[in-house]
């Protein structure tokens, strides 16, 4: 039995890869950072589970790291802890970079300090966002990177690092280049799932508006559970080389937006341009999409297309297991679910309190 050890466990790559590890058999150790407040809803299925474990520990704490990486002795690290919010990393950029950045140093050395350097492998989750203002397209492992934001160049430092210690130490350390991945249990505050969750309110008479940034953006959407595997791939080939993981299609945030809607029974038709563009209902004339210039960055990386051929070639992964259509009706069809039950609660909730307002019960 394997064991593998995952920083960033409460995520969605976390608790998918989770998933997939327990089923090929290994033994899983995650990371958890300290809280107050409950955040582990995604793997809260897996808890009990005889070969899931969970440990303290924080990106930005070097002894909590030696300590698990001692005790554990894994096989496989998967680094996929992050603060990993673009428009965060402009107004915490000192916290994204001892996180995405230092805080691969800190994995990387534990694992060195404990003697483990010559049998364990790592995975380094990278990102898309190295590329920035593009200066290729499609993007594959040879293409420039060009970071266009503080998280981009945290993860940048994160890259080089790896390599690095790859080439000084001989360390089976490895990136996977990840192009934005997402499913149903994306974060609330990313694009994708503010829009599949904000269609699912308006359709049910939740919402009144969604407001987004740059509509024009484009991007290369895949399906974090497919993702997963090509983490795995990785570490299972016989050199430790870095690989680009995308679909190798493109999309807009406004198709995002329009296939999301007609999946919630809503048909839009969009007007105008760039601040002033709207999205209408075509059944109704209402505007249900707008364009705020809050959500727009200070530098927007605007043209991420991956090339996944490398991938394909020698990891025999398959890109688009999952098309763009399907993970938008995934995603959409967990938020009409998640909304219908919470207005069911609100519905309980409101006649429980007209019930014992009457005395009806106590």
């Amino acid at each position: 039995m394997k064991t593998a050890l995952i920083t960033g466990i409460t995520g969605q790559d976390g608790s998918y890869l989770s998933e997939f590890l327990l089923e090929k058999g290994y033994d899983v150790h995650g990371t958890i950072r300290r809280s107050s407040v409950d955040y582990r809803e995604r793997i809260a299925h897996l808890e009990g589970h005889p070969h899931f474990h969970l440990h303290y520990a924080d990106l930005g704490d070097s002894m909590s790291l030696l300590q698990v990486v001692g005790k554990v002795r894994p096989d496989e690290i998967y680094n996929l802890a992050a603060q990993s919010h673009v428009q965060v990393s402009f107004d915490a950029p000192e916290f994204t970079a001892d996180i995405d950045a230092t805080g691969v140093l800190r994995i990387l050395e534990a694992v060195r300090q404990c003697g483990l350097a010559a049998t364990c492998r790592i995975y380094q989750a990278s990102t898309s966002e190295l590329y920035g203002k593009v200066e290729q397209v499609p993007q594959n492992e040879s293409t420039p990177f060009h970071p266009y934001s503080p998280y981009a160049v945290a993860k940048l430092y994160g890259y080089w690092i790896v390599k690095e210690y790859r080439e000084a130490y001989g360390m089976f350390c490895c990136s996977g280049i990840l192009f934005n991945h997402e499913s149903e249990r994306r974060g609330e505050t990313f694009v994708t799932r503010k829009i599949t969750l904000a269609a699912a309110r308006i359709a049910q008479g939740k919402q009144d508006k969604l407001y987004l940034g740059n509509l024009s953006s484009r991007r290369d959407w895949g399906y974090a559970k497919d993702y997963v595997e090509c983490m795995w791939l990785i570490l299972q080939n016989e050199r430790p080389e870095d690989f680009v993981i995308a679909t190798g299609e493109q999309h807009t945030v406004r198709e995002f937006c329009q296939l999301a809607f007609r999946y919630a029974g809503i048909k839009l038709r969009f007007e105008g341009e760039g601040v002033h563009e709207k999205g209408i209902d075509c059944a109704t004339g209402r505007v249900l999409v707008e364009v705020s210039e809050d959500f727009y960055r200070p530098t927007d990386v605007v043209n991420l297309w991956g090339d996944p051929t490398k991938a394909q070639q020698e990891l025999d992964w398959n890109p688009t297991k999952t098309s763009f259509e399907q993970l938008v009706r995934l995603m959409v069809n967990a938020d009409m679910a998640k909304v219908a039950v919470e207005r069911a609660g609100e519905e309980v909730r409101t006649n429980l309190a007209e019930y014992l307002e009457k005395g009806i019960v106590k």
